[in-house]
């Protein structure tokens, strides 16, 4: 006879328990739309209108029970859900679906096996080490793009392809891009301004991942790629928009390139291979949302009210 128990754990246990309360249900969804810059725990009380010490007490629920992340900025302690805690307990609730075979769910349950096979250990995003192929899109590949291609292609030697391409290119690169890559020692003799659609034509190199890194934030047009890479939005301000001096302007192409080479150094550290499709895509949006982040790829208040 199979008793409750063999299908019982507690970390599952603890982690519904903490979402039946409605309080902490609502908390949590707050959080998920907030993305991974998460809420100050003052706003989530604010946006639910409980207590503030009611919803701490919430919140360490929460957090004890794996959903929920937090960190200390300034005086204030801020939370966002943890997608890897959310992505194991929607596993475990499905994992054991056509007869603990997932993948045999097929056509009878389409929507259980594809929960399952995104969420099951051992299942990656990517099942090849590379080289994997990259793009990095703006609006008019002249500064941005340019100088995130050239980081790339440094940084993920013999692992990854960069490329860089634009919606509307510009035709030429930034002279102030230019002189900066040349300046840190960087090779820019390949780089020109050029259409994204050179690599939506047959032939061209099959994309594994797509990044924007145009400032929608400003009004600009962010390209979306077609087909299924992973894609993330990494938004920062354009720095061939940047106005005054000339030594503001090298200071703006300066911030531009300091806020595109810490991001892509996380990138090429992560253990793709080893990393869930789900948790991959959440690592990508962290990325967007560091130092520098403009529009969506920095959650606005806004969005979360």
């Amino acid at each position: 006879m199979v008793k409750p128990a063999d299908f019982a754990d507690p970390a599952a246990i603890d982690a519904l328990g903490a979402l039946a309360h409605p309080t902490r249900l609502a908390a949590f969804r707050r959080l998920v739309m907030a993305g991974p810059q998460g809420l100050p725990a003052g706003e989530i009380a604010r946006l639910l209108n409980v207590p503030h010490n009611t919803m701490s007490g919430h919140l360490a629920e929460l957090s004890l029970a794996g959903l929920v992340n937090s960190r200390r900025d300034g005086r204030s302690v801020i939370y966002a859900a943890n997608l890897d805690g959310l992505a194991w307990l929607v596993g475990f609730l499905v994992g054991d679906c056509c007869g603990g075979s997932p993948d045999a769910c097929g056509d009878d349950h389409p929507l259980l096996a594809r929960i399952a096979a995104l969420t099951q250990p051992g299942v990656t995003a990517m099942s090849a080490s590379g080289p994997y192929n990259v793009l990095i899109l703006c609006t008019g590949n002249s500064a941005r793009s340019i100088m995130a291609e050239a980081i790339l292609q440094k940084l993920g030697a013999g692992r990854f392809n960069a490329y860089s391409a634009g919606s509307q290119p510009k035709g030429e690169v930034h002279p102030e891009a230019r002189a900066l890559l040349t300046q840190l020692g960087y090779d820019v003799s390949w780089a020109r301004s050029k259409s994204w659609e050179e690599f939506a034509k047959p032939g061209a190199p099959k994309m594994d991942f797509v990044f924007t890194v145009c400032d929608d934030a400003a009004g600009e047009t962010c390209p979306v790629w077609p087909g299924q890479p992973m894609t993330a939005h990494w938004g920062i301000e354009d720095p061939a928009a940047a106005k005054g001096s000339h030594a503001e302007i090298r200071a703006a192409f300066a911030d531009a390139y300091r806020y595109l080479y810490n991001r892509l150094s996380i990138f090429v550290s992560l253990p793709i291979t080893m990393l869930d499709k789900l948790t991959l895509q959440g690592r990508l949006h962290e990325i967007g949302a560091m130092e520098g982040a403009t529009g969506k790829a920095r959650i606005p208040r806004a969005a979360a009210e």
